[in-house]
């Protein structure tokens, strides 16, 4: 998930990691309070979070509802599955961000991700500790070192006729599928 104003430069130069990103000129969507705690959570092996590009497998999830407001300035780049090959790649079995979370390497930590789960509709639950769980693993994450090679963007989704319109402004030739149901609309 992006402001669209972000994808001419994310087309040329490729998905920074944060702490790349940094140096860059962009506009972000990220919360601070969990970019705070991303940025002192290291990753088995040793390297810190923020030294990852973060991709979420299901664009519909709590981090999208924050930010439903904002739908018609954000689109989602939809990114080729052949990422989870490339080298140093980790699978985060929810939010990376929580404690809960176990990180695994690519391709076998694909089977320690809950597709039923990821891919629902809704993470609610009338239990509150189940609906915690969901939520944390609705955000499931494939986490790849440094930057993410501009030739792994496939397409992009918005929330409306108009997004495409703005989207395609900047980036012509991209496959653009509207899709307000992503954007909880």
């Amino acid at each position: 998930m992006t402001p669209v104003e972000n994808v001419r430069s994310i087309l040329t130069g490729g998905i920074l990691s944060h702490r790349r990103a940094a140096s860059q000129r962009h506009r972000s969507v990220a919360m601070k309070e969990i970019q705070d705690i991303r940025g002192r959570k290291l990753i088995p092996k040793g390297r810190n979070l923020h030294e990852y590009v973060n991709l979420y497998f299901s664009a519909r999830n709590p981090m999208m509802y924050k930010r439903k407001d904002d739908h018609a300035e954000l689109c989602i780049l939809r990114i080729k599955p052949s990422v989870i090959d490339l080298k140093g790649v980790i699978i985060a079995d929810g939010n990376a961000a929580s404690d809960y979370t176990g990180f695994w390497g690519s391709p076998e930590g694909l089977a320690r991700v809950d597709r039923d789960i990821v891919f629902a509709d809704y993470w609610t639950d009338s239990d509150p500790i189940q609906e915690w769980r969901k939520k944390r693993v609705k955000c499931a994450e494939i986490l790849i070192p440094d930057w993410l090679d501009p030739c792994y963007i496939e397409g992009a989704y918005v929330s409306s006729e108009e997004g495409k319109k703005a989207l395609e402004k900047i980036a012509s030739g991209l496959e653009i599928v509207v899709s307000p149901r992503l954007f909880f609309r």
